[in-house]
Order: structure tokens, then sequence, then C-alpha cells
């Protein structure tokens, strides 16, 4: 009887570590039995029990205008840009959220801490100097202006990838805002740097090719579920 009590507690003691790895990686339940919630919301009248939209399901509406130079010399990229924001939900909005996914590549960046590592046996001299010798790359968004249509400035603050700009006053369902940003930032040498965006630079011909993913200042969602999605950009955590 001794040894089936000690079984039965091993047995259990071994079925709450699974359902704990199960629950416990990261911010991702990844438990077989695990209810639904995530997946489909309580039914409303936004979204039914089956996951479609409901009869007053609505999605928010960001309609840009740009004006984007590329300064090949210097890889950098300058924009200057008219967001026009539809507020189609049934709420009031005091503020909007803003994504600078760019500032993944800020020098103050919080990325890299995020990041997981492996010990080394050595480094390259290269990777050694690049790593612990040069100043870190800064490619983050320089935000040179925040304003409405009428050129009056915004108040606005930055927290790493997320910018959040306050309504001069209240955006009530249905109505419009239009406001302008100007910004500029370096651009990256994927190929030293790493990441799947950036230029690579060909000595031969002299010239470079660009590729660049979330490469403005752009609207973040608001829906009925979450509000505002204003979780931080870390760029490998994407995935």
């Amino acid at each position: 009887m001794k040894y089936t009590k000690i079984g039965l507690l091993f047995l259990a003691f071994i079925g709450i570590q699974s359902y704990a790895q199960n629950t416990q990686q990261g911010h991702t339940n990844t438990n077989k039995f695990k209810q639904l919630s995530d997946e489909f919301a309580t039914p409303n009248m936004f979204r039914t029990a089956s996951g479609a939209p409901g009869p007053a399901y609505y999605q928010q509406e960001a309609d840009y205008k740009m004006n984007i130079e590329l300064d090949d010399k210097n890889a950098k990229l300058y924009g200057d840009e008219i967001i026009t924001y539809t507020n189609n939900s049934p709420d009031d909005l005091t503020y909007l959220w803003v994504q600078l996914d760019q500032n993944v590549r800020a020098k103050d960046t919080k990325s890299p801490s995020i990041e997981t590592s492996v010990i080394r046996g050595g480094l390259r001299p290269s990777t050694f100097a690049k790593d612990y010798m040069e100043n870190a790359f800064d490619g983050g968004f320089n935000i040179e202006a925040v304003t409405d249509v009428a050129k009056k400035s915004l108040n606005y603050f930055i927290n790493q990838t997320m910018m959040r700009i306050e309504l001069p006053q209240v955006l009530k369902s249905g109505e419009k805002f239009s406001f302008a940003i100007k910004w500029w930032y370096k651009i990256n040498d994927h190929v030293k740097d790493g990441g799947r965006s950036g230029y690579e630079y060909f000595p031969k011909d002299g010239n470079r090719t660009y590729e660049i993913a979330q490469f403005y200042p752009r609207m973040a969602v608001y829906n009925d579920v979450e509000g505002w999605q204003n979780s931080q950009f870390w760029g490998r955590d994407e995935f």
C-alpha cells in the first residue's frame, strides 16, 4: 500500500510539472487541452461564438500620405507623412498609439537584453571588435516633428518602439483626425549587423540594394478585445 501511495504521488507530481511546462513557456499556453478564450473571445455583438465578425464588428482605418527620400550616399531614409485616422469604434479616444518599429535598432534598444545567447569557444577578431570596441549602431527613428494639419505641435512621448500621441480633443466614434510626422533614420548594413532588413553594399559596383520592413511610423491596432495593442516590438520576438 505504501508503494502504491508513493507511486500515485510521483505520478501526480509528474502531471503537475508537465502542466506547468505547458503553460509557462513565455506568453504562449501550449497545453493541448487549454481553453480557446485567447483565440475566440467571449461571444458578443462584435464577435460571434465561432469567431466570425458579429453585427457590430468594426475595424479602425488609417490612411497614409508619404513623401520618402532615400539618401543613398549616407544610407539614410527621410520621411514626411500625414496619417488620417478614422475612429470606427464605439469608443471615444483621447490618445493614439503609433508603432516605431525601427527603434528596435536604436542605440538604447532593450532588444538585445531579451535575446538568448550561447557560450562560444572564442571570437574572431572582427567579431570581438564589433561587439566590444565599436560604438553601437544607432538606427532608430529621429522624430523631428509631430503636428496637426495646421502645423501645431502635438504632445507625445516615446517608449522604445511605441509612441503615444495626446489628442487635442476627444476623437469620438465616427470622427477623423489627421496629423503629420517628420522623421529620419540611418539604415543598417544587414550583412555586417545581421537581420533581414537593411542594405547590402557592392564595392565592385559602388552601390547598394535596400530591403526594409516596417520602414515608417504606423498606427497600432485598436480593437474590441484588447483596446490598443501597444506591446513592444523586439525584433526576433516577432517569431
